[in-house]
Formats: structure tokens, sequence, C-alpha cells
């Protein structure tokens, strides 16, 4: 194919590239949106919480060396023990897989960046300053000690008095919010800001586990934070949703919990799963074997672990037959995971006259031996006999680290290798490298092999000490001392940091001869220009396509609108359909970022007054961001091949259309397990529920009243849509609608919450009174962001920015509106038809 630019480009355009996309200096580096900027910074702060945690471990294994120790204290070792397992899961499994998606999902697709740049430095530094508070909880006193899985009743206030099970549900719930945020930015930049050429066959493996990555979080990330959502709420004001003597169950918090926990570890194999299939290939010199049936494994991965949670619960009384299924769904997913591994192991061989045992494929092969140990495992204890036998002991610690350590430890190390000369100037160590391969290995399974024996002779997890006389004194010592070990191996991998890691220019091209674009010559703009892409190893088709794109041959080798911008392609094809252009460097979303932090952990220590303030403040600072983003039209603008396309979309093709509908998919997942709770609450207590143990819904006119209003909004958006003026008009009547449409929006919450206290039904009296003012509670939690919505389209209408072109605010806020409506109905056939079909269906 001819290339999109032939010739010599003008003078100038890399220095307006260069000053456009250039890195704030000094301390004007935290409002830095550069997607390597702020993924240097998140993989490091990550990366600094899996240390810390690493250094808890290290203080629980002296404690359990030997038998009767008095090291640590009961109290203080189920901190540490909490907090060990929640900031490896939360603070660090995650985010680090998140902030990989972030440095090089731009590269590999050869986009300047993600499209919503500001959105991902947000999540950040919402993640690292929540973070960050959340785990100096352990230095004085405060820190949760419930486990990583916050367990009821033991974390409900009767049985854990003060701030410490607060600080978990608070600061937990927060950082799942973050990384929804990043889960919307890596969804739409995957499926939008791909090269021309770039079909869905033809993207990198790891853009497809990034996408199924965060397809999961969407669905899975929204029943934790419900959970927390009802455990805060019982705390704080007594709505019983989990006490059995007003109707809630204890264990409906391990059905919400699993519904994520257990996606959750898929959620962290499968971006590294991506990364391996990137990086054999590489290694083997050879196009990875089996791509389609790799893609295949991955969205089967993904589905098949939705269907899992049960497989922590097999000892909770579940009924046989639910047993037989999740045990069957349990041994299933090992499928695609075998998948996976025989292609690995087929590329492998296919170049195995070409592979080279460097550092990365040394922690590649050490991944695949101890995860392959952790699968198998796996389907052990999936088989509900041995599970009986094995539950709550060390032999489920040893499996879970070897799924979890194996599966994205080691692969995290060989990127680290891999891809530092993306960004360094240097190259790691082979020598420090390799030293810290083998002391990480040998050191891993010293400390967990044991482990399987010591569960098998009866050593119960979560337990501070053990008497000498139970025989697990010498297991436990040779665990203490493969923990050292691999700690020192990683101790090493720090050394080799310090002496080697340089970020800036001047790095090695290529250092691997990888086929993958994340390799091309690039710089804070990422690349030069962007590649037409005909294949899967474009690099290895192209021999050079890295000189074509330094010189500026492929699309878009400069700045047509005179600021940031990439192109946006079609989901499918990737054919090229309009210019993003995407905001700097500002001061927002850090401010934001700060203030949403602060409400949250505010509220955790009781704050209220000054906590509201904070949250108005992150409001304020939003609205200010996103007053910044709707960038005027600038025409149609060429950007090769005297292809020409348009600085502004509207509608389905918009991506700022494609990150509400997924946000609105968020939503509607938190509603759903809010269904599920619901009816989960009715079949283990339908004595406290309506009619039967408790009032009656209130009459047909309150349901009513609020179905008229929700719908009528509705029809005042769309008259309002026909409304619009031509461009650089205000109009009256726009703003008239979105204020109608607002207020009836807000009179539908209130009408149905006012409905139900007429009859005297009080949140706290029964977990059915929970749930009713609960679905109130989550459909205002939506109007409310509505509403604000709807008030922001107001001020730029008053301010003329608001037109039948320039549209996007108000689009997003009639498609959140019509959500909200939606979800608003729902809870009302719920909340008022359930009771009374259930009253008509008893005799």
């Amino acid at each position: 194919m001819a290339l999109p630019n032939v010739g010599p480009r003008p003078e100038g355009e890399l220095e307006e590239l260069k000053r456009i996309w250039a890195t704030p200096r000094g301390w004007r580096i935290l409002t830095a949106v550069n997607n390597t900027v702020i993924g240097i910074l998140y993989i490091g702060a990550a990366f600094a919480f899996f240390l810390a945690a690493g250094v808890l471990a290290l203080l629980m294994r002296t404690q359990l060396a030997v038998g009767d120790n008095d090291f640590l204290s009961q109290d203080v070792y189920n901190q540490i023990f909490t907090m060990h397992g929640t900031t490896m899961m939360f603070l660090f499994a995650v985010p680090a897989v998140e902030a990989l998606g972030v440095m090089l999902l731009p590269q590999m697709l050869a986009a300047r960046d993600l499209p919503f740049p500001r959105l991902s430095a947000y999540a950040i530094w919402a993640y690292i300053i929540g973070g960050t508070v959340f785990f100096s909880t352990v230095f004085y006193g405060l820190a949760p000690k419930g486990g990583w899985f916050m367990y009821p009743p033991l974390t409900t206030l009767e049985y854990s008095p003060g701030d410490n099970a607060d600080f978990w549900l608070l600061g937990i719930g927060f950082i799942e919010i973050s990384a929804i945020a990043g889960a919307i930015e890596i969804i739409v930049g995957t499926l939008r800001t791909r090269p021309p050429g770039m079909t869905l066959a033809r993207m990198p493996i790891f853009a497809w586990a990034m996408l199924i990555f965060a397809a999961m979080i969407v669905f899975a990330f929204p029943a934790v934070i419900l959970a927390t959502m009802l455990l805060e709420l019982e705390r704080a004001f007594g709505w019983p949703f989990f006490s059995s003597d007003k109707g809630g169950d204890a264990l409906l918090w391990q059905h919400l919990f699993w519904f994520f926990g257990h996606p959750e570890v898929y959620i962290i194999f499968l971006p590294a799963a991506g990364l391996v299939s990137m990086m054999i290939p590489t290694m083997a010199q050879t196009p990875l074997i089996g791509y389609r049936l790799i893609v295949v494994a991955l969205v089967g991965t993904g589905f098949f672990s939705f269907g899992l949670w049960v497989h922590h619960m097999f000892t909770t009384g579940i009924p046989a037959l639910s047993l037989a299924f999740f045990s069957a769904a349990s041994m299933a997913v090992a499928v695609p995971s075998g998948i996976q591994v025989f292609s690995w192991i087929a590329t492998m061989a296919a170049g195995r006259e070409r592979f080279r045992i460097t550092v990365p494929s040394l922690f590649i092969l050490g991944f695949l031996f101890i995860f392959v140990l952790g699968g198998l495992t796996g389907v052990m204890v999936a088989m509900v006999p041995f599970d009986y036998q094995a539950h709550d002991t060390y032999f489920v610690v040893a499996h879970f680290h070897y799924v979890l350590v194996g599966g994205m430890v080691f692969p995290l190390f060989a990127t680290f290798y891999y891809w530092a000369p993306m960004v360094s100037r240097n190259m790691l160590s082979e020598r420090l490298g390799r030293w810290a391969f083998w002391l990480m290995f040998s050191g891993f399974n010293i400390a967990f092999l044991p482990m399987h024996i010591t569960g098998l002779a009866g050593m119960p997890r979560r337990v501070w000490t053990y008497s000498s006389g139970m025989g697990w004194d010498t297991l436990n010592s040779i665990s203490t001392a493969g923990a050292f070990i691999m700690a020192s191996g990683v101790l090493v991998f720090v050394l080799d940091l310090i002496l080697n890691f340089r970020t800036g220019e001047g790095g090695p091209d290529n250092p691997w001869n990888a086929g993958t674009l994340e390799f091309l010559p690039n710089d804070v703009y990422s690349t030069r220009s962007i590649p037409h892409v005909t294949s899967r190893e474009p690099l290895w088709d192209n021999p050079d396509l890295a000189r074509e794109v330094k010189e500026g041959l492929h699309y878009l080798p400069n700045a047509p609108t005179g600021g940031r911008e990439t192109i946006v392609t079609s989901v499918v094809d990737a054919k090229p359909q309009y210019i993003i252009q995407m905001p700097g460097p500002s001061w927002t979303h850090l401010s934001a970022a700060v203030f949403t932090a602060a409400f949250f952990l505010l509220l955790t220590v009781k704050m209220v007054t000054l906590a509201v303030s904070c949250g108005v403040l992150a409001v304020l600072s939003c609205i200010v961001w996103a007053w910044q983003l709707d960038k005027p039209s600038q025409g149609d603008v060429e950007i090769g091949s005297g292809i020409r396309i348009p600085t502004y979309m509207t509608g389905p093709q918009s991506h700022s259309w494609w990150a509400m509908v997924v946000l609105m998919l968020v939503a509607a997942s938190l509603y759903l397990a809010y269904v599920f709770s619901y009816f989960y609450l009715w079949v283990v207590s339908p004595e406290v529920w309506a009619p039967a143990g408790s009032p009656a819904p209130p009459s047909l006119g309150f349901p009513l009243g609020s179905a008229a209003l929700l719908l009528g909004g509705c029809l005042v958006l769309f008259l309002t849509d026909k409304a619009l003026p031509p461009s650089g008009r205000r109009s009256g009547p726009v703003v008239g609608g979105l204020m109608i449409a607002a207020v009836a929006l807000g009179a539908a919450v209130v009408l149905e919450i006012w409905g139900h206290w007429t009859t005297g039904l009080r949140p706290d009296a029964s977990a059915y009174g929970a749930m009713v003012y609960l679905a109130a509670a989550l459909t205002g939690q939506a109007a409310a962001a509505v509403i604000i919505m709807c008030l922001f389209a107001c001020g730029r209408m008053v301010a003329g920015q608001l037109d039948k072109e320039r549209r996007i605010t108000f689009d997003n806020a009639k498609l959140f509106y019509v959500y909200t409506a939606a979800q608003g109905l729902v809870g009302l056939l719920l909340i008022h038809g359930f009771p009374r079909l259930v009253a008509e269906a008893t005799p």
C-alpha cells in the first residue's frame, strides 16, 4: 500500500509536536497527563505497595516460623494479615496491570495517548492518595483486622467497634471506583484509538487481554462496591443487611464479595497472560501460534470466571445441585487456561533454534512452572469432597499464591525487564536480573511448596500462632526461610532499578527485535506519525516501518488542530473517522482526586461537615475540568494521502458516547447486584418482607406519580433536543427544558421515599425496609449525577457553547438521564409490584 505521505515533511513540524506534548517541569509535573509520565508513576506506586505488603508478609512469616511465638500480638498480627492481603489484591495487583495498560496500550496502538488522559491521571492520583492514607493506618493501630475478605458478622459494629473496618470499607470502595475509571479509559481507548488498518483480528494479544480485563472490572467490581456500601450503612446507620435478627444474612456478603473476588483472580491473570503472549513470540522470533484460539480462550476465561464465586463457599451449606454446577464450572475454567499454555509451548518449540534465554524468558519459564502447579491444585480444590478436607487450611494458601504470584508477579517482572528499554535510557542488568530470578524462583517454591503439606497436616489458615506440639514447626520454618530468600531476590531487582533505570530519550531502539508497534521510535508525543497496519507483526513484515514513521511518512505527522490529538478509528475495521482534540496538563484532575479522596477518608473518621465540603470541591473541580474538554470543531483536516476527517463528532461514533455507555453498564451492574441482594434476602427471611412482616407498600398513587415524573422528564428532554439552536445562538427554552427535566427526576426520587415513609416503614427496622430505601438511594445517586450534568449543560447553553453541532454535553446528559429513568422504573416495579404479587399468590 502507498504511504499516506510521500516526500520530506515541512520544517518545524517535529519541534511543534515536542512543544505541544512537552511534559511540565518542576513542581508542575503533578499536572502531567502524558501516558508515559503517569504510567511510570502508576507502576511505581503499585510496586511500592507490593514492597510494603511484602514487608508485612515477612513479619507474618517471622511470627509463624516457630510455634508459641510472641513476636507479634494477636491484634497486631490480625491487622498485618488484613493489610497484607488487602494491599496485594486492591493496591498492587489490579492497579499494576491497569498501570501497564495505561503505559503500554497507546504505544502498542501507535496512538498519541488514550482518549481521556485526564481521567487516567485522576484515577492514578486518587489511587495514590487514598491508598497511601489507607495503608498508613497500619502504623497507628487503625488498620482493619477482619481479613482482606472482611466477612460479617465479624466486621459488623458489634464485633468490630472503632473506625478500623470503616477505613477498609470506604477506602477500598473508593479505590475500586478509581479502577473503574481506568477501565472506562482502557475500553474506549482499545476500541476507538487503534491505528488505521489494525482490525480486531490484528490487535496485539495484550490489547485483547486488557479489553477483556476492563470489561470484567465493569461487571465484577460493582458487586463489591455494593457490598461495602451495605456493610457501611449497617455499621453507620443500623440498616440490617447482614443481621439475622432483623432478616439480614451474613452469607449475602460472601455472595457479593466472591462474585467480585473470583473474577478478580482472572482480572489479574488475563493481562499477565497477554503480556506473556507478547513476549514469547519475540523471544522465539516466531509469530504466536494459535492467535485466534488464544483470543477465544481469553474471552472464555472472562466468561467462565463469573460462574465460579460459590467455589469459595462449598462448606457454607449450599444445596448439592448448586455444588455440582459450581464444581463443574471451576474445573471447566482450566480449559481456556490450558489452551494458552499449550500455545506458548508450541510457539517456543517452533522457534527453539532462535529462542534466547534472557531475563524476561527466565521469568516466563518460571511463570509457566509455577502457574501450572497452581492450576493443578485449583482443579483439586474444585472437587467438593477434597475442598471439604482442605478448606481453610494452608493448602489453600499455597494454592492461591501459586496462582497469583506465578500467574501475575513473575510475568510482571518479565515485563519490567522486557519493556524497560521503551522508557529508560539504559536496559536493566542481565547479571542482576538472573540473580533476582533465581532467588525469587527458589525462594517462592521453598516458601509455598511446603504449605501444601502443612495444610494437609491440618494447620488452619488465619491463625496467629500454634502449639509446638502439632508438628508444624519444621515446615513453617522452611516456609519462612523461603520467604526471606524470595525477598532478597526482589531486593536485587530494586538495586537493579536504582543502578540502571533512567527515564528520558536515547534508549536502545527495539533491542529484542519485537514485531509490534510499541518499539517504534517514540518521544513525548508517542510516535512521530501513526502507521497504517496490515499485519499482526508490522515491524517484522515491514523492516522500514520504523524509519518511515520517524520521518513522518504515515498518518498525522503534524498537529493540524494546533493541540494534542490522535485519530479515532472504527471499532471493527479501524477506518479513520475523526480527530480527538485532547486536553493537556491541568490542575483540575489533581484537585478533583485530592478532594474525592478527602471526602471518603473524612467520612471514615466521622468528620461529616468537612467531608461534604471536600465533596462539593471535588464536584466543582470536575465541572471546571469538563468545561475545558468540549472544544469546538475546527472543520475537516488532512491526515495523509488526501484523507480529510472532522475534528468533532457526536452520537454513537463519538468516543464520549462510548464512555457513557460503559458508565451505564457499570451502573446497571451495580443495580443488578442490588436486585440479586433483594431477592436473596427475601428467600432467606420472607417473614420480614411485606406484606407478611412489614407495612404494606404505599398506595399505587406514589409509584404511579414517580413513574409519570420519570417518563415526563424523558419526554421533556427529547423535546428539548429538538429545540437546540443553530451554531452560536442561545436558547431559553433549552435551559428551561433541562431545568424541568432535572426537577422531575429529583421529584420522582423524593416522592418514592416519601411514599414509604408515610407507611411507617423505616430502613433500620428490618432487612426489607433497608432494601426498599436502598433502591431509592441507588436511583437517587444516579439522579444526583444527572442533575449536575443537566445544570452543566445549562451553563454551556448560557455561555453559547451548546448548539445543534456542539452538543456532546447535552447528549451525555440525555443518555444518562434515560438510563436513570429506566433504572427508576425497574425499581418501582420491583419494590411495589413484587410484594403485591407475593400477597396475591399467598393463600
